[in-house]
């Protein structure tokens, strides 16, 4: 059972789920400041000062400051602020998430349109485009002798 763990744990998908959940954790932190340090600042100020992290219903009726009083005193709270800012920390994780997937498609298919080589008739080799005798072959390369 050991040697089939090791096994499993030296593939290169269980080591690279590892690293992408590493990753993705990072990614949280730096994506949860950016929202609650940069960008909810700005938004508080287009709706007039509104944080939406002390949004907040008191479930046992009670008054309370700010939702770490009512916290503090053990009321049941229904904190929407907290939900609107997961929204808000959700659309922005997609859509950078979109903007490297997008990116990656358009290299992706740069690369991908770029041709480098071609192929000898004779031997049937890939060859660099530049090349006018086959390495593999040595046959003389034409634009007949090229598929």
């Amino acid at each position: 059972m050991f040697k089939e763990f090791r096994d499993f744990i030296q593939r290169g998908n269980a080591m690279d789920m590892a690293i992408a959940f590493v990753l993705g954790a990072a990614f949280t932190a730096i994506v949860s400041s950016l929202v609650n340090d940069l960008i909810m600042p700005f938004i508080s100020l287009l709706t007039n000062g509104v944080d939406f992290s002390q949004l907040f219903i008191p479930l046992d009726g009670g008054q309370y400051a700010n939702l770490a009083q009512a916290q503090e005193a053990g009321a049941a709270v229904f904190a929407y602020g907290n939900f609107i800012n997961a929204i808000i920390q959700f659309l922005i994780i997609a859509f950078v998430v979109f903007m490297l997937v997008r990116t990656l498609n358009r290299m992706r298919k740069e690369k991908e349109a770029v041709v480098t080589t071609k192929t000898c008739k004779y031997c049937l080799s890939e060859v660099p485009l530049e090349a006018t005798r086959c390495p593999h072959c040595t046959s003389e390369l034409t634009v007949e002798s090229i598929e």
